[in-house]
């Protein structure tokens, strides 16, 4: 009985890791995307903001203007320093099926709730580690290489009996683990990201393409800011 159940649960384990590895990969892919097409943009926004008001604080020299120029300033390195981050470098991801089932078998061979010793363990999580790295970047080899690795360690083979005490801790382990998976998931659904993912897809089922339509906006107001800062600074330096 003890043994059905562990295997049920070790089948479920290996579903949501999947899952909570798709998700991860997923939103940091679009979030790449989206620091390409639309973050660049508002840096650029950003620094054309930054340099109107280091111009309204050189014409008009207030304390007040200063500091708004300041902040404007900061702000615009910080998103530029988002929108050129490593972040901004994540390349599509657009998983094959056997890349996922290749992931789902690693899941099942070695996910460290199933060792039988702390170092078994240790061992485990390394490699799992690795495995969801690899499978973010769609790496099948680096999988497979996960798999061999750990077949070659001595705790990879199980022995032939398994006592019950033993059985019900590694149920217990993926229960835990189940419901931290489960909170992961809702945790990553509930971002910023992750809304803005949602809606881009929202978007695109209506026949919109959203991210288009803010790159469209966000060029116009870059375009209107700039000329009307050229206009302005083209007045002050003539005086």
């Amino acid at each position: 009985m003890q043994r059905a159940e562990l295997a049920k649960l070790e089948s479920r384990l290996a579903d949501r890791e999947l899952f909570l590895a798709s998700l991860r990969a997923e939103l940091a892919s679009f979030e790449g995307r989206y620091l390409r097409e639309v973050g660049g943009l508002y840096a650029e926004l950003d620094e054309w903001l930054a340099r109107m008001a280091e111009l309204t604080a050189e014409m008009i020299g207030t304390e007040e203007s200063k500091t708004v120029a300041s902040e404007a300033r900061s702000q615009a390195e910080e998103t530029f320093a988002e929108a050129h981050g490593e972040a901004a470098r994540m390349e599509q991801f657009h998983p094959q099926p056997q890349l996922k089932k290749l992931f789902h078998m690693v899941c099942r061979q070695v996910h460290p709730d199933r060792a039988s010793s702390e170092r078994d363990r240790k061992i485990r999580e390394q490699l799992m580690a690795e495995a969801n790295l690899a499978y973010k970047r769609q790496d099948a080899e680096g999988l497979r290489q996960v798999l061999e690795s750990y077949r070659r360690h001595p705790e990879g083979v199980e022995g032939s009996g398994m006592e019950a005490e033993r059985v019900q801790r590694q149920i217990e382990r993926i229960q835990r683990r189940l419901t931290e998976i489960e909170r992961e998931i809702m945790e990553l659904n509930s971002t910023e990201i992750a809304r803005m993912m949602q809606r881009v897809h929202t978007a695109l089922a209506d026949g919109r393409d959203l991210l288009d339509e803010m790159v469209r906006g966000l060029r116009l107001r870059i375009a209107t800011l700039r000329e009307a800062y050229e206009g302005r600074e083209a007045g002050w330096r003539v005086r």
